[in-house]
Formats: C-alpha cells, sequence, structure tokens
C-alpha cells in the first residue's frame, strides 16, 4: 500500500475533500479505489458577535490553511512525499447561513451561519408566499429577513453564497454550487434541477417595491449536479489553499456541496427510497423520495440529494441525552458499590436488556427533552420519567422507554411521511452513537418507522470522505453511470452490513407507546410552564 500510495500522490490519482463542519475542518486524501490516505483537521470555533453566529474571513481562510497544512504533513510522514497536485477536489461545508458580497467582491456583512434564529418573520412570510416550508436557517430567509428590516447593505448585493459556494469561488473563480447545497439556499425545480423560477418570480414580485438594482436570479449561484464539472484551481486558489506553494493549479473541481449531501454520500443512501438516520445527541433522518410531496409541513425540511432528488429531511433536538444521564447514573450506583466500570459494557447490557421488556413499555412515559423541540412545539424542554402505578416498572422497561423516547420526535415527524404522504423507503442505514450496540438501537429505530435498518460494519471518515468521493466520481464515472450506480458498484461493493427487519410485535408495541407520549405531551407543557432554569 505504502509505495502504491505514494506513486498515486505523486501522480496526481487522488481526491481531496475537505469539509467546514461546525467545530472541525476536516481534509480526506483517497486514492482511485476511495480508500483513505492521509487526513488533516483543524478545530475552530463559532463566535457571538452583536448576537449573530458567525466566523471570521480570517478564522475561515487560517483554518482552511492548516488543515492543508496538516494533511501535507501527514502525507510527508506517511510516504516520503508532497502533494504537488491532485487528480480532484471539492469542498463541502455546513449548510444555508448567509454570505452577500457587493461588486467589489468585498463581504457587506459578518457570515451570517445556520445556527442564528433572527429570520422568524421572513421564514413564515417566505413559507406561505411560496407555498413551501422555507426554514430560519436557508440563505433565502436570511436575504428576505434583512429586507424586512431595512438594513443599507442589501441594495449594494451583487453575489450571494453559502460558505461553501464562498470557498469554492474563491478557489476556482466560479460561483456555482450543487444542488444538494443549493437546495438549503432556495427551493430547487426537481425536473429542472435549478432554483424553482415560480418561486424566484414571485419574491422578485414582493420586492419589487424596493426598487432594488438586483434580480434575485441574478445574485445567486449557478447549480451543478453531482459528476458536473465546477471549474478549476486557479494560480491564486492554489495560493489561497497551499501557502508553501507547492500545490500547482489547473486541478478539477467538483461542485462544492453541503453537509447533507456528502453525508447522504458517504452512508450510501442518494437512491430514491433509501435514507440514513444519524441518532446521538441529536437525531435526523432523510428520506429520499420518488415525488414531490402533496403539501407543506412545518415538520419536514426539502434538501436535494448531491444528484437531484428530492429529500425530506426530519431533525430534532433531543435523542441520547437523557438516556445518556440515566447510564451515567447506573456507572455512579456500580462505584459506589466499588465496581469498577467499563461503560461500553454497561451501555451493552443495559441496551440489550431493553429487548427484554414488554412490546410498549409496560405502560411507562419519558420525555428526553433536555432543550426545545420543533416537530413537538416545544421552545424549552425538561427530561421527565413518569409512570402510573399499575404500570409495569423494571429495568428491561425502564430502559426500553427511555430508548423509545429518544425517538419519539422523529417518530411523528417520519409518520408525516409514511402515513400522510404514503412514502415508500427499503432500507434506512444508521450511523451515530445510538447504534453503537450491535443490533439494538437498528431494532427500536425499525419499530418506530417499520423500516428495514442497516448499519455499515466500518465506520467512515463521514463528509470530507463523501466529498472526496464526489470529486472522483465527476472523473472516473462511466457515460450515463448515475451516482447511485457509482456508489453501489464502485465504492460500497463488498461493503458489509448488518440489517434489522421491523417486528411486527415491536411495531405495535411503539405505535401504543407513541399514542401515550403524544397525549402526555400536556405533562411536558406543565413541567415547563412551572419550573424555570434557575
Amino acid at each position: 500500500m505504502g509505495l502504491d500510495a505514494k506513486n498515486a500522490i505523486e501522480n496526481g490519482r487522488t481526491a481531496l475533500g475537505i469539509e467546514f463542519g461546525s467545530t472541525r475542518i476536516k481534509a480526506v486524501l483517497i486514492d482511485e479505489n476511495h480508500e483513505v490516505l492521509a487526513i488533516g483537521n483543524h478545530d475552530w470555533e463559532n463566535q457571538l458577535v452583536n448576537n449573530i453566529w458567525t466566523y471570521s474571513l480570517d478564522a475561515i481562510w487560517k483554518g482552511l490553511q492548516d488543515c492543508y497544512q496538516d494533511l501535507a504533513k501527514s502525507v510527508q510522514e506517511k510516504y516520503s512525499t508532497q502533494i504537488t497536485t491532485l487528480g480532484s477536489l471539492g469542498f463541502s461545508a455546513m449548510m444555508h447561513g448567509y454570505m452577500a458580497f457587493d461588486k467589489e467582491d468585498e463581504l457587506l456583512v459578518p457570515f451570517r451561519t445556520w445556527r442564528n434564529t433572527i429570520t422568524q418573520e421572513a421564514s413564515e412570510k417566505l413559507t406561505a408566499l411560496f407555498g413551501y416550508h422555507i426554514p430560519q436557517r436557508w440563505s433565502i430567509a436570511h436575504l428576505y429577513q434583512a429586507i424586512l428590516n431595512g438594513e443599507d447593505h442589501v441594495g449594494k448585493v451583487n453575489f450571494f453564497t453559502t460558505l461553501a459556494g464562498y470557498i469554492h469561488w474563491q478557489l476556482s473563480g466560479e460561483k456555482v454550487l450543487g444542488v444538494g447545497e443549493a437546495s438549503g439556499m432556495f427551493p430547487i425545480d426537481i425536473d429542472k434541477k435549478c432554483f424553482n423560477e415560480r418561486m424566484i418570480a414571485q419574491f422578485d414580485e414582493t420586492a419589487a417595491d424596493k426598487n432594488f438594482s438586483w434580480k434575485l436570479a441574478d445574485i445567486m449561484p449557478r447549480v451543478l449536479v453531482s459528476g458536473d464539472k465546477a471549474g478549476t484551481l486557479t494560480e491564486a486558489g492554489a495560493k489561497l489553499l497551499d501557502v508553501t506553494g507547492t500545490l500547482q493549479a489547473g486541478i478539477p473541481m467538483c461542485p462544492p456541496e453541503g453537509d447533507a449531501g456528502t453525508g447522504m454520500v458517504a452512508t450510501n443512501s442518494v437512491a430514491q427510497r433509501t435514507g440514513n438516520i444519524s441518532a446521538g445527541t441529536s437525531v435526523f433522518a432523510m428520506a429520499v423520495l420518488e415525488k414531490d410531496l402533496s403539501k407543506s409541513y412545518d415538520e419536514l425540511d426539502l434538501v436535494t440529494t448531491p444528484d437531484g432528488s428530492l429529500v425530506a429531511m426530519v431533525h430534532c433536538n433531543n435523542c441520547t441525552s437523557d438516556l445518556n444521564a440515566w447510564v451515567n447514573l447506573f456507572r455512579e450506583f456500580e462505584e459506589t458499590m466499588g465496581h469498577e466500570v467499563d461503560m461500553n459494557e454497561l451501555y451493552g447490557t443495559l441496551y440489550r436488556k431493553a429487548l427484554e421488556g414488554d412490546a410498549d413499555c409496560g405502560g411507562l412515559l419519558a420525555y428526553g427533552y433536555f432543550s426545545g423541540e420543533h416537530v413537538t412545539r416545544f421552545e424549552e424542554g425538561r427530561p421527565l420519567f413518569v409512570r402510573t402505578p399499575d404500570a409495569k416498572f423494571n429495568l428491561a422497561n425502564f430502559m426500553r422507554v427511555h430508548l423509545f423516547t429518544a425517538l419519539g420526535a422523529i417518530k411523528i415527524g417520519m409518520d408525516i411521511l409514511f402515513k400522510q404522504e404514503n412514502v415508500t423507503l427499503d432500507e434506512l442505514l444508521g450511523h451515530g452513537g445510538l447504534f453503537k450496540t450491535e443490533g439494538v438501537g437498528q431494532k427500536i429505530v425499525a419499530a418506530a418507522v417499520n423500516v428495514p435498518v442497516s448499519v455499515m460494519k466500518t465506520a467512515g471518515e463521514g463528509g470530507a470522505w463523501g466529498i472526496a468521493v464526489l470529486a472522483n466520481y465527476m472523473m472516473q464515472k462511466d457515460a450515463d453511470e448515475t451516482l447511485s450506480d457509482y456508489l453501489n458498484n464502485k465504492v460500497f461493493a463488498g461493503e458489509e452490513s448488518v440489517r434489522v427487519e421491523p417486528d411486527a410485535k415491536d411495531v405495535a408495541g411503539f405505535e401504543t407507546f407513541i399514542e401515550r407520549y403524544k397525549k402526555g405531551l400536556a405533562i411536558e407543557r406543565a413541567a415547563v410552564d412551572s419550573t424555570g432554569n434557575n
């Protein structure tokens, strides 16, 4: 591997993917077989400046350069060589947010990230205008809120984009976005794979009385799909990325994508009728749809895969935090009894115990709301455990109800897809902490959504690897080879996974539980209203 890898690096038979996450910038260098050759990292944090969550331009570029140098150092140490060229290059980042520039390409206001919740009025008005759910974090909500606020900078906007789009533009000169990233900026016309022209016209009509010098289509990036060429690394871009000047210009670049799209690639869930669920501190599920939904739902965000299929996403703030708190209580008990505790063994034992419980958790009820929960309309939360005197209170049911409730809010969102929109999924791919104990998390999720759940045996390198794979796809795909076919045949062929089918008894038990969960939301509301944080 060492000599082959060295030759691949020296001859540019590689792809580099770099992803800007909310706390880490990660670079992954892969070969033509999508095997990881080297990794670079840079940790960073957002700042709250004038009540706006932001990252400075200086932090963006220093972070990128430091991450790349960390990668270059790893290559030097492992293979005794330097990166002078690449076969292809791609960038991705946390989606949404707002970066607006004037005619001199100067940033007009500090970067407003997805984390800001300052666009509620715009979100509500645009959702009503378009008949399409526009979340607060979307770029168009940020632009429209700035208009509603009468902000001076809006009239000077010549171009606005996302973080991934900005980095790609600076390194290639191309004002483009991959369709998955673009779908978090403005609604996409799924048939044409571009921004929705009807909604653009509606926006322009709404903003007409402001007499701006621009029309919306003129200031947005061009939309590309996976496999499209998205420019090359310029001389200036090469110097921005590699401050040592070792990296050469001319490297082909793939369309910049968002972390949702690269996550779909990394979990091989871009085909229609597939999806993925990430369950840890928070939980989100994505389902790749075969057609548009019949109407807009506040509980569902619509984005797309990197090749332009519509994806419904349910995101919930709370998943395993309260579950972890209870496991830690058991750890504390064990330590008090003088026992050494192996946390993996403790989690595994308690999770497996949950499988012995009654299908509906024996009448127990819990809410793991450490924070608010959009799907169930809570602006803040209170973790709760509730039981009636005749409920079957034992350890198995206690663990089972905390596993069930970790998925309670997301089940409500997913039920809209399955029961109201009649969406069919062949499989969900699970990843995240909930799935670490083999078989348990999968069995609980399969019960919640009544869909087979698979977990890959080997964990990938996440979104940075996903964007590197998209860069490889651009260069290596056969004529008319779809992204899904490429992933199945060339990336994940031979990948081992464990699949769990829904158990009819468990599915019925979860349905009984979720009705109890919905009725009990009044208890959660009373807890929020009657207990303060201080």
